[in-house]
């Protein structure tokens, strides 16, 4: 019998699934939670055989929920059962640890056979998914204009991104700014653009700007 717990912040959703779940021969379910700390806490209770994860909860979310459970328990096998498919999502949840991804759109039989192929030791993933995943890793294989940034550059991009003049960027970094001009320059001719604000909209198309504290 495989033991699977469902996290999901949405009451019929987890009655829905449980219901058909509860049919199956070979399935179980152990425990539902309606966010991610509480799942988070009966996945080390219960020590399910599957996790049915949602991804945008209150209190924790399902990419922090994964992470902790991981941490602490990195056997655990965890499904992803969202209805999001963007960048900020799909990757720090595969990342995370998560087993399997699949859309709250896949039907009820998709999900139990989803279930069974997790516990047997596949990774079941979306079409979307597994394009998603490819494209993002060739890109990581490619060589990038910032690869070139000198750890100092880098950080001048930073700043020049977050709209710093070059006189404050002397200031916040204890550099002459005579070093700063010599810097930005570099910069922009390393990116391949033609001013500061190109350079800026470069940091953050390649997510290259830190959120300020």
């Amino acid at each position: 019998m495989i033991k699977v717990l469902l996290i999901d912040d949405h009451e019929m959703v987890r009655l829905g699934v449980s219901s058909y779940l509860s049919i199956q021969d070979d399935i179980e379910v152990v425990g539902e939670a309606e966010n991610g700390l509480v799942g988070y806490q009966k996945a080390l209770a219960l020590r399910p055989d599957v996790i049915l994860m949602d991804l945008v909860m209150d209190v924790m979310d399902g990419i922090e929920s994964t992470q902790k459970i991981m941490a602490d328990w990195p056997q655990a096998k965890i499904i992803i059962v969202t209805s999001f498919l963007d960048d900020e999502k799909v990757y720090p949840a595969i990342e995370a640890g998560a087993s399997s991804y699949l859309l709250k759109t896949s039907s009820a039989e998709e999900i139990a056979q989803a279930i069974r192929a997790t516990f047997a030791g596949q990774k079941i993933l979306e079409p979307e998914v597994t394009t998603k995943i490819l494209e993002h890793n060739y890109q990581k294989s490619q060589p990038q204009l910032h690869d070139d940034l000198t750890t100092r550059e880098a950080e001048v991009l930073q700043l020049i991104a977050q709209g710093y003049s070059n006189q404050e960027i002397a200031d916040e970094l204890f550099i002459t700014l005579k070093t700063v001009k010599t810097h930005v320059s570099n910069v922009l001719s390393k990116l391949e653009v033609a001013d500061r604000t190109q350079a800026a909209i470069y940091a953050f198309q390649h997510k290259l700007v830190e959120k300020k504290a």
